[in-house]
């Protein structure tokens, strides 16, 4: 999801924050003594530190804690394909610490990576399960999950796909819109009021509604690529390379999700 909220990505104080990053600036009066006027001009005209010299968050962060929670979530789903009984526990514990890792203030790698693992454990069940059903369906999922943010980071860098404030309203509202039915049909499935493994979600219903979220996942990627590019570019501290790496994680986990259903709904029509 978005990392908009975290004040970090949207201050105006991050060089204050992390300092400057010129060498002259290392420079104080301990080093200069004993120095030649030869010496200290060449010390000033060296190349600045970049980012990652001063601690400060950078593209290569972001990619590294990001593979670090796709691990995660592998070793996860390696183990709840094996063993499907653990997706419940999956499901309540990637809630809890989706919930406790968004409201954070700072970012904790530990808590980050128990979420990886919990959503693993849910993606590998739901995945083993419906690949039972429908042979094939969780390596389609996998591979239009990745075509999808492929294309969605390539429209992003290219200046087709950016986030607006009035698309970022309207995505708001569409979402809770989701998250209402969602719980509803959730609410339904609990007690048989539907019959169903998707409950409300099937058919051309279904369908209609998978479209609709992967299109709201896809603009939720444009958010997390802006937020990222922000905290490059205003120099966020280092640390939050995680904020960023969970929350792509917490969207792509959604993405795959939708993606898994309407392939099932697909196949099931067959």
């Amino acid at each position: 999801m978005a990392l908009g909220g975290n004040p970090v990505f949207n201050s105006r104080n991050y060089r204050e924050q992390t300092g400057r990053a010129g060498n002259g600036a290392a420079v104080d009066a301990h080093q200069a003594q004993g120095m030649s006027v030869d010496q200290l001009q060449d010390l000033y005209n060296r190349p600045a530190a970049g980012p990652a010299e001063t601690g400060r968050m950078t593209y290569g962060d972001v990619i590294n804690k990001t593979i670090f929670c796709f691990i995660g979530v592998l070793a996860g789903a390696v183990v709840g394909w094996q063993l499907p009984g653990l997706m419940l526990i999956g499901v309540i514990a990637g809630l809890v610490l989706g919930l406790v890792n968004a409201f954070k203030k700072e970012p904790s790698p530990v808590l980050i990576m128990l979420y990886a693992l919990a959503e693993g454990l849910f993606l590998g069940g739901l995945s083993g399960v419906i690949d039972g059903m429908y042979p094939g369906a969780a390596i389609q999922a996998v591979a239009a999950t990745f075509s999808v943010f492929a294309v969605t980071l390539v429209l992003y860098r290219s200046g087709k796909y950016r986030a607006t404030p009035k698309m970022t309203r309207m995505f708001m509202i569409a979402m809770g819109a989701y998250l209402v039915f969602s719980l509803v049909n959730f609410g339904l499935m609990m007690f048989g009021a539907v019959d169903g493994m998707f409950g409300l979600r099937s058919g051309w219903l279904g369908l209609a509604i998978g479209a609709l979220a992967v299109l709201l996942a896809t603009y939720a990627l444009v958010l997390d690529f802006t937020s990222i590019e922000q905290g490059v570019r205003q120099g966020a501290p280092a640390k939050y390379s995680w904020s960023a790496a969970f929350g792509l994680t917490v969207t792509m986990v959604w993405l795959y999700v939708e993606i898994l259903r309407i392939i099932a709904i697909l196949r099931g029509d067959e």
